[in-house]
């Protein structure tokens, strides 16, 4: 047997796999081989969807299930031993795992990340793959967990129901992170995780492994909204069953080991309802605060004295947008997060939905309305002459038409899209959300008069409208389609199908936009979710541009307690930060207040709230609707779609020549398609933007190389002259015919699927099979479509 003619998996199963078993791991529990940790980007083409590749390591060994500890990267014998070492850094990295190998299956390159002052990497031959013991001491060493008690906590195993779901690879990150932290003695954590990867069920892991392990006996989960605690305790934590109650009243039982509460449901506003002071400080050894970027995080908060009483326990804080301004912060509270998952990084692993931006200008919202010489209001008082602007409308001044365009644009865009796709609608407060959904009704009163609930206004005050929220969310139930809002469905909220997302409110705040963009992010293949859209009638977007996006918090609150800021609070941060009833736990949404000129304000002043003017009779239309584009880093691209393109394509191919190359010699066109939108590539959006009817082939030719295209009939055409068909029999010969017809019509990947020949006018012919036996063998018949490719690129471009 000569080594260098076995394949990459002869060579696992021979030669690697049997050296990692004879050092003592167990192939059942320990040894996985072909992980796929990823589930591969979406890639929007149109109403279509496309997964790109997953991300596979070829080994990961773990002391304990989920508890990843080794990679190992193998390749064929061809390749040397230290080949797949690289690739192997590159996969550890984002597994956060410490022990690196690389194998050809003449031995092994061991990469130690725990080594420091040594050689870090070292060849072994195959009898001496390190064993299961000897990197978990190691690691415990490397980590600082030196005592028996600390060990068994990192070493206590996930909670498994039976139900083959197990944590995705972030969320072993975050939960291996947080509670070897706990082990370690740290009290205040923080973990940042986007919206929609399952913070959740982050808490319940971490929560169960330090309770099983005994390290933690008494648990408070907090959260500042109903609908969290309920989601909570009907989902993940339902596992805890009888040891878990919810603090519903002020009788508190304290027999359970888990608690579900609200903030308001513990305190309120005079010291004898302060009801968490019915448990003494020490009850309580961990404390879960769910969404801490709100409420509890202001210094002065009557919320964040519930976290001061209990302050001996261990806190962890839960969050996908920490907040960082000049007066809150969360990691002057928990510090530094200690694991980050983004949104960047969600949508980049094919685990949360993409979006689709489309940006309408309205001509008032662009240039400006300034009201005619003695117009008046719709009382009938005159309106004050001045440019009103984007800021201005719907807060303080509403134009009637501008309401109509808005909703006659969402209207037009889902009847386009689909009229059952769960829209949010986010308005500037209760009155545009009522207004909202009044204009939307009178535009879609077809389906209305079917089922008035097709629109439901869901904002705080409205009872009717928040007992449809659950229906909202619920992928089973059809109604309520179209929700209008202001802040109350702003977090969390669950909503796998919500496919559109409208806005229609001035947002400033990072914080704020971050959230409304989680509303879309979750997948639900099941009911077709896999991407949203994002229609954007105030430039709100362009916050996608902003650095902060999608990096890592930054600390922004002065070390100095005594900046006297004069009473003045931020107008943006006023808004974002709702006021809770508490009782119900519900948002009560206030009237925006005006922000007096500073000579005039002095400190302790309360604000009037600002009478709006109502006015109508405004011509109002939209001067642009248009698609947004985005590179490969979320960023928007402000150059030419065209131009980002040929900078892309140039980077894959340096010449025509290496692109002729790679075309000609791919047996399927398609693998060329997925390798340019992993690079970012927008094939359909390119197509519409140039405006041809061409074959990708010309596309790229044109965009990059600047060559004359030729559209797939002409190419069609040029074929059909040649006369090439003639070597074939009558009956094949009518196939190609039919098939260069196919390419066309729809492409060139079309006619390279099998299932080409089940449709119609191919299906005429006879079964897939009979068509074949035309050809003489399957073989034959796909020499035929290459050859029928070739000749159809025979004139270049």
């Amino acid at each position: 047997m000569n080594k260098k003619d076995l394949s990459e998996r002869d060579i696992c199963t021979k030669f690697i796999t049997p050296a990692i078993e004879k050092a003592g791991w167990d192939r059942l529990t320990q040894l996985l081989e072909e992980v796929t940790f990823t589930d591969g980007k979406i890639y929007v083409r149109g109403k279509l969807t496309a997964r790109g590749a997953r991300k596979r390591a070829d080994y990961i060994l773990y002391y304990k299930p989920n508890i990843p500890i080794a990679i190992i990267e193998a390749k064929d014998n061809k390749h040397t031993v230290r080949a797949g070492i690289q690739q192997a850094l590159e996969y550890a990295k984002i597994l956060d795992i410490p022990f690196v190998f690389s194998s050809n299956g003449d031995g092994f390159v061991f990469h130690d990340k725990t080594k420091q002052s040594e050689a870090i990497e070292t060849e072994l031959d195959l009898d001496s793959f390190p064993s299961p013991e000897t990197l978990w001491n190691k690691l415990n060493q490397f980590r600082g967990i030196v005592t028996e008690e600390a060990e068994k906590v990192v070493g206590q195993d996930y909670y498994f129901d039976g139900s083959g779901r197990n944590p995705r690879y972030y969320q072993q990150i975050a939960v291996n992170r947080a509670v070897e932290a706990i082990a370690k003695g740290q009290d205040r954590i923080l973990l940042v995780m986007a919206t929609g990867t399952g913070k959740t069920y982050t808490a319940f892991q971490i929560i169960h492994r330090l309770w099983k392990s005994g390290a933690k006996k008494r648990i408070l989960f907090l959260a500042d909204r109903n609908a969290l605690i309920d989601q909570t305790r009907r989902g993940d934590f339902k596992h805890f069953k009888d040891k878990m109650t919810v603090v519903k009243n002020r009788m508190i039982d304290k027999s359970y080991e888990v608690y579900l509460a609200l903030y308001q449901g513990l305190s309120g506003s005079d010291e004898e309802a302060n009801a968490y002071k019915q448990f003494s400080p020490e009850f309580f050894d961990l404390i879960v605060i769910d969404e801490c970027h709100r409420g509890s995080a202001k210094e002065d908060s009557s919320w964040r004295e519930i976290l001061n009483y209990f302050k001996k326990a261990t806190h962890i804080g839960l969050t996908a947008t920490p907040k960082e301004t000049n007066e809150v912060s969360n990691s002057e509270y928990f510090g530094d997060p200690i694991y980050t998952y983004s949104l960047k990084q969600g949508i980049d692993d094919g685990f949360l939905a993409p979006y689709r931006v489309v940006r309408v200008n309205l001509n008032i919202d662009a240039e400006g309305w300034r009201p005619e010489v003695g117009k008046k209001d719709k009382d009938g008082n005159e309106v004050e002459d001045r440019v009103y602007n984007r800021k201005d409308f719907d807060r303080n001044l509403v134009i009637e038409e501008r309401t109509q365009a808005v909703a006659r644009k969402l209207t037009e865009f889902l009847k386009g899209y689909d009229r059952f796709a769960k829209t949010i609608v986010f308005c500037s407060d209760i009155d545009h959300a009522e207004r909202m959904r009044t204009a939307l009704s009178n535009l879609n009163a077809d389906l209305v008069s079917k089922n008035h609930k097709y629109i439901m206004q869901i904002t705080g005050d409205n009872d009717e409208g928040k007992r449809e929220l659950d229906n909202f969310i619920n992928p089973e139930e059809i109604y309520p389609v179209i929700a209008t809002t202001s802040e109350l469905m702003t977090t969390g909220v669950d909503a796998q199908t919500c496919k559109v997302i409208v806005l229609d409110a001035e947002i400033k705040s990072m914080t704020k936009f971050k959230q409304i963009v989680g509303r879309g992010t979750r997948i639900n293949e099941e009911f077709g979710k896999m991407y949203f859209t994002i229609l954007d009638f105030r430039n709100v977007t362009d916050l996608f541009a902003d650095k902060d996006f999608d990096g890592d918090p930054i600390r922004v609150k002065p070390v100095s307690e005594d900046t006297d800021l004069g009473g003045i609070v931020d107008e943006e941060e006023n808004i974002e930060t709702p006021i809770i009833d508490e009782e119900s736990g519900e948002e009560i949404e206030i009237k925006p207040t005006i922000r007096y000129p500073e000579t005039e304000f002095q400190p302790g002043m309360v604000s009037e709230p600002r009478q709006k003017v109502y006015v109508n009779g405004v011509d109002v239309s939209v001067l642009i609707s248009r698609e947004m584009y985005f590179d490969n880093n979320g960023k928007p691209i402000t150059t030419s779609l065209k131009d980002h393109t040929k900078d892309l394509i140039k980077g894959q191919y340096a010449s025509m020549d290496d692109f002729l190359t790679r075309w000609n010699s791919s047996d399927k066109k398609e693998v060329i398609i997925k390798e340019l939108e992993e690079q970012g590539v927008m094939v359909e959006a390119l197509r519409d933007a140039v405006n041809w009817e061409v074959d990708l082939f010309d596309l790229i030719c044109h965009v990059a190389f600047d060559q004359p295209p030729l559209t797939r009939m002409e190419r069609a055409n040029n074929v059909k002259k040649r006369n090439y068909f003639t070597k074939y029999g009558d009956q094949a010969k009518k196939v190609l015919e039919a098939l260069l017809d196919k390419y066309a019509d729809e492409g060139v990947t079309n006619i390279e699927s099998m299932d080409v020949l089940k449709v119609k006018p191919l299906n005429e012919f006879g079964s897939p099979l009979e068509i074949i036996k035309e050809f003489g063998s399957k073989a034959k018949y796909l020499e035929a479509i290459k050859e029928l490719e070739q000749e159809l690129y025979k004139t270049g471009a």
